[in-house]
């Protein structure tokens, strides 16, 4: 069966300082001693969650991403995160998944973060990004989406409901099996982070992955990390709280099938349509 190896990196960000954090976030990266696929970074962790893209925003071409294509490219990695982007006027908080090819897909933002003003700034994004790797297809958002979980659901198709309720059933046909949150998540709402990353995993029957930051941004905004790596059911494989720190784990397909097999309960979910 099918395994993925990720790593997550949990690290206090240098508020609105791209070089310190690319070079430190580099360092950490060169730091990791196991194999490992993909490798995530907190929500704009070039800069912090800042309101000032007017100062901050890149373009595609700009020096983050090109750092995204180079350190992918030397360590044969798939590099992720999210970053503040300009396109076309508008600026976005734009989660890039980066190749080691040079290839890179791209999601912005849907929900903004209107409590801290992130609307009037940033321009959402409408599209999701699934990514497809070894046969594992993994979902992937940013930080306030967490709390949305319909943008989050499977969306089981006709045909997978016939296979689900067939001789099929179960074996884990689904729209995705990982899913993704970055984020820059304060650790006063951090009962809420916890408690909706073991729901969005329960509800979809995946794997879930949270990476966050650590310590004060510039608001004096205190971020206690508190990253999760969660299975199928809901049981935390992972977790850190209060200080940086770098963790690889490997999942298994199996696992995922296993549960999908034996509790088939997305053949009864609901068929909906997202309307933007």
């Amino acid at each position: 069966m099918s395994s993925l190896t990720l790593t997550i990196i949990q690290a206090s960000l240098h508020w609105e300082n791209k070089t310190a954090n690319l070079q430190q976030l580099e360092e950490k990266i060169n730091r990791i001693q196991e194999r490992t696929e993909i490798v995530i970074l907190p929500e704009m962790f070039s800069t912090g969650f800042s309101m000032k893209p007017e100062l901050l925003a890149e373009t595609m071409e700009g020096d983050t991403v090109a750092w995204m294509k180079r350190v992918a490219a030397s360590r044969r990695i798939i590099l992720t995160g999210s970053i503040i982007i300009e396109e076309n006027g508008e600026y976005y908080n734009r989660l890039i998944w980066m190749l080691p090819n040079g290839q890179f897909g791209h999601y912005d933002k849907r929900h903004l973060f209107a409590y801290a003003g992130e609307h009037e700034y940033y321009a959402p994004g409408h599209k999701r990004l699934i990514a497809s790797v070894k046969g594992w297809k993994i979902n992937l958002l940013i930080c306030y989406d967490l709390r949305f979980p319909v943008w989050s659901r499977q969306q089981v198709t006709a045909t997978t409901l016939s296979d689900m309720a067939g001789a099929n059933a179960g074996n884990g046909d689904a729209e995705y099996d990982l899913l993704i949150y970055v984020a820059n998540w304060p650790e006063r709402r951090n009962h809420a982070w916890k408690t909706l990353l073991q729901a969005r995993a329960i509800e979809n029957q995946c794997f879930v992955a949270g990476v966050n930051r650590v310590g004060n941004d510039g608001n004096n905004i205190y971020h206690s990390g508190d990253s999760m790596i969660i299975d199928p059911m809901g049981k935390v494989l992972y977790t850190k709280a209060h200080d940086e720190d770098t963790f690889t784990i490997t999942l298994q397909k199996e696992t995922l099938d296993e549960i999908r097999h034996k509790l088939p309960f997305l053949r009864d979910a609901d068929g909906f349509i997202i309307q933007s």
